[in-house]
């Protein structure tokens, strides 16, 4: 019969492949085995542990004259600390609330209705996911300050909308716009396996669209606490709310608190460490309020008389109503702080303004600026080099996580991982101030401590964690059969890799290094923290910028850096997609 011809694999290579599936990948090199243990354990476990010891045994570290004491966690627990963490939780509770609620309305417009534009919808939560928070605190802030865009626009400050933004409400907003992206992907997979049954029956006995939607809505319940759980973590973790509208609202946060506690004159290390194990154990009560809260009940819906979910068709009315609140969030969310960021950047640098006081002068300082172009140049450096490194050490964990038979090893990697995303960026610098500060590490030889190396370790070790979460997925679908029948044919094992497996996984592998890249080159707290004596960072940058209240010069960076970015993108898919067989151009960009 024709096509059924197979043509036999040499013994040896055959040999070999059963071998190293049994072994799983046993007859590898010892290091290179243990490559990414070591590489996680290194740069992400050792720091993060010590410092976080110290807090309870400080004399361990020199810190303190007691083997154990508490006293830092009784010092967290008084004063602007204390304010500090109450502030905290308030805030990551509202902005978990309101950004699930907000996510579970889009999520069911854009999956079970005919909401027009949701592909484009879709596109700009991925815009919020990947904004840092800090930049929207600055769109807000160059917005409503004092001497700024609203204000000389108006000629008069616009004192309640001042105080409506640098306050409570203002954080609890951008909190929760930063985190819609993270609630929307955890409860649209819900809503979109949903079937239509549970409607229909509700519907069947005279319930309007409402009370049935009130029934639908517990189904949901695992999406729904996953979501909240997700941003009350981020929120409480996220360090440039907290830097920048946080601070000028003199409503403190911990992770500012964290930040002071370390950058006063001395550095109060244990009292920062208790209040980082305070925070993980905050993002460990959400974790365990959401499992409480499933246990003991089933959600299974989906089974082989599941009828899939038809898009309910909206009336002109409700397409209207529908399109106008999903425009009015986005607006509110991204369009109201990007244009806070355009209109600061073309403003002149002082007096009042009109339209034809709108010009380029800011972005001709900043071109002409060696402090910011340099900035800039150290930054895209450092974030290169950071997405090709955590694009190696990412794919070959991914690999070690995506391979079966891992055992115990694998788990821990595993875990290290899911530990790394929850961990708060700006304990994750403390832990490298702390552990590269001591003079252990300078016995050892260990003189990091002020380098633009120590700097690149907190980039990687922020960055790693997603690139091998990214990359696991891919990877695990590249099947070893592929390499050995490459081989089969003559290949060398170079060759075999770039022909047979790298165009299947060139799309995975450029968004991470693309997310990588970009995350890097905008991140603030670990830039902050670490920067070298002489040496700016980006972001630090543009935070001096707006301290130093020239608001026109960091606000025309910002928007240089962000079209240099959206530029890198479309210049990278768009050379991706020519390289690329046809077969897999689709699945590259989608």
């Amino acid at each position: 019969m024709v096509g059924t011809t197979t043509v036999p694999r040499p013994r040896a290579l055959s040999g070999a492949g059963a071998a190293l599936r049994r072994s799983g990948g046993r007859g590898l090199p010892a290091l290179a085995r243990s490559l990414p243990w070591l590489v996680f354990g290194t740069v992400l476990l050792l720091p993060v542990a010590g410092f976080l010891l110290v807090a309870v045994t400080p004399r361990t570290f020199s810190q303190g004259d007691s083997w154990f004491s508490l006293d830092a966690f009784r010092q967290a627990f008084t004063g602007w600390t204390a304010h500090a963490l109450l502030d905290t939780c308030l805030v990551g509770v509202g902005a978990a609330g309101l950004a699930t609620a907000i996510a579970t309305a889009l999520a069911w417009l854009t999956e079970r209705t005919t909401v027009a534009g949701r592909g484009l919808w879709r596109l700009l939560l991925w815009a919020l996911l990947l904004a840092p928070s800090y930049l929207e605190s600055l769109g807000w802030t160059w917005l409503v300050e004092p001497q700024g865009v609203l204000s000389r626009m108006l000629g008069h400050d616009p004192a309640a909308l001042h105080g409506l933004v640098f306050g409570p409400l203002g954080v609890i907003w951008v909190l929760a716009s930063r985190g819609v992206p993270f609630a929307y992907l955890a409860i649209s997979a819900l809503v979109r396996g949903m079937g239509r049954e549970f409607e229909d029956a509700a519907r069947t006995h005279g319930a309007s669209r409402l009370a049935a939607l009130r029934l639908v809505l517990p189904i949901l319940a695992p999406g729904l606490w996953a979501g909240f759980a997700i941003v009350f973590a981020e929120s409480i973790s996220d360090y440039g709310v907290a830097a920048t509208l946080a601070a000028q609202a003199n409503f403190p946060l911990a992770t500012g608190a964290m930040e002071q506690s370390i950058s006063t004159f001395p550095a109060q290390f244990p009292l920062a460490s208790a209040m980082g194990w305070l925070l993980i154990g905050l993002v460990a009560l959400a974790l365990l309020a959401q499992r409480r809260s499933l246990r003991g009940r089933s959600f299974a819906v989906l089974s082989g008389r599941t009828r899939p979910a038809v898009r309910i068709r909206l009336s002109p009315v409700g397409q209207l109503l529908a399109l106008t609140g999903i425009a009015v969030f986005f607006a509110v969310a991204l369009g109201v702080p990007a244009f806070g960021a355009g209109a600061a950047s073309l403003l002149p640098s002082a007096g009042k303004v009109n339209a034809a006081g709108l010009g380029l002068d800011n972005f001709r300082h900043v071109l002409h600026s060696s402090e910011l172009l340099g900035a800039l140049g150290y930054s895209a450096r450092l974030a290169a080099i950071t997405a090709c490194a955590a694009l190696v050490f990412g794919a070959v964990a991914g690999r070690a996580l995506a391979r079966r038979g891992s055992g115990r090893a694998g788990r821990l990697l595993d875990l290290l991982l899911l530990a790394a995303v929850a961990l708060p960026s700006v304990l994750l610098a403390s832990g490298y101030i702390f552990t590269y500060n001591l003079p252990i590490a300078s016995r050892l030889g260990l003189n990091l401590y002020g380098t633009t190396t120590l700097l690149v370790l907190g980039y990687l070790a922020g960055a790693l964690p997603s690139a091998a979460r990214l990359l696991s997925g891919s990877l695990g679908q590249v099947s070893d059969s592929l390499l050995w029948a490459a081989r089969a044919h003559g290949r060398s094992a170079v060759r075999a890799w770039t022909g047979a497996v790298l165009p299947l996984v060139a799309g995975s592998l450029v968004w991470t290094w693309l997310i990588a890249f970009c995350a890097t080159l905008l991140e603030l707290p670990v830039s902050q923290l670490l920067a070298p004596p002489g040496n700016e960072p980006l972001s630090v940058a543009i935070t001096h910028q707006l301290q130093g209240y020239d608001i026109g010069a960091g606000a025309a960076m910002t928007v240089l850096v962000i079209a240099g970015v959206l530029a890198l993108i479309a210049t990278a898919l768009g050379t991706l997609r020519l390289l690329l067989p046809a077969a897999h151009r689709l699945e590259a960009v989608a």
